[in-house]
């Protein structure tokens, strides 16, 4: 078992959390609430959870399974936020800054499961 808050990564992915939860979702129009708010929101924490969960099971193994997860949910947060721009719901400042904040989340969780796996 490990103390996830002892992570950076999952300390960088709950500022993500919280930005897209300051700075994104409130751009959405009130219609997409319960379509694309709702996936951006649970895709973002999904990230973080993710991470959480790993951290609380017994092996390595399982642990990076839940990393994958996470990876996951980042790649679905960075597409939700790009999806949004194009249909004009986030400017290009706020989906540059989830895609920069994302991207580093993804290459230090990846380096994370290479570390883990022996890569």
């Amino acid at each position: 078992m490990k103390d996830y808050r002892k992570l950076l990564v999952w300390e960088k992915a709950h500022e993500l959390v919280l930005f897209v939860y300051k700075q994104v979702i409130t751009t959405y129009p009130k219609h997409e609430q319960f379509d694309l708010f709702s996936q951006s929101k649970r895709a973002a924490y999904s990230i973080t959870l993710n991470i959480v969960e790993g951290c609380g099971r017994n092996s390595e193994k399982d642990f990076s399974h839940f990393l994958d997860m996470a990876l996951g949910s980042a790649k679905e947060l960075e597409y939700s936020c790009l999806l949004a721009r194009d249909l004009g719901y986030l400017n290009n400042d706020i989906y540059n800054e989830v895609y920069e904040k994302a991207n580093h989340i993804i290459a230090m969780l990846i380096s994370l499961i290479k570390t883990i796996r022996g890569n």
